[in-house]
């Protein structure tokens, strides 16, 4: 089985002001085959401090069944852990919420092969936060 990298997102919802409009980029990945969703977990921390979790199996919610489209006949499931779920948790302040997303980049498949075919290696991969670019660029403008 071919596997593509695979990314984590954790995002917050401050206030628990969750939209869902998320849901028609997303769904646009998966439908031109870009990512692939492996697990999606939705979390919300109580004013109390306790912790509530959804998996996307479980929403009934119509506002939130969108989301339901987005898991792959395929998917594998579980890449979440409990432990996951409580470090995003603790980056969550008393009553807000947040989308934990695990997808596998199908478009980086191809990239890979072809590295390996040329007899070549990975030697290392970082992201840049793109607020932090935003940074950079701005302070390039203003220069």
């Amino acid at each position: 089985m071919e596997v593509g990298p695979v990314d984590v997102y954790i995002i917050g919802f401050p206030g628990n002001k969750f939209t869902g409009k998320i849901a028609p980029a997303i769904q646009e990945l998966v439908d031109n085959g870009t990512i692939r969703i492996l697990d999606m977990v939705f979390i919300a921390k109580e004013l109390d401090g306790t912790v509530g979790k959804l998996e996307l199996a479980d929403i009934s919610d119509p506002g939130l069944l969108v989301y339901q489209e987005l898991s792959a006949t395929e998917a594998l499931e579980a890449f979440v852990s409990d432990d996951d779920l409580d470090e995003a948790a603790d980056l969550l302040e008393p009553g807000d919420s947040a989308a934990l997303l695990v997808w596998e980049d199908l478009w980086a498949i191809r990239f890979r092969d072809a590295i390996r075919n040329a007899n070549g290696e990975i030697l290392a991969l970082e992201r840049v936060p793109v607020e932090a670019l935003e940074i950079v660029l701005d302070v390039i403008d203003a220069g």
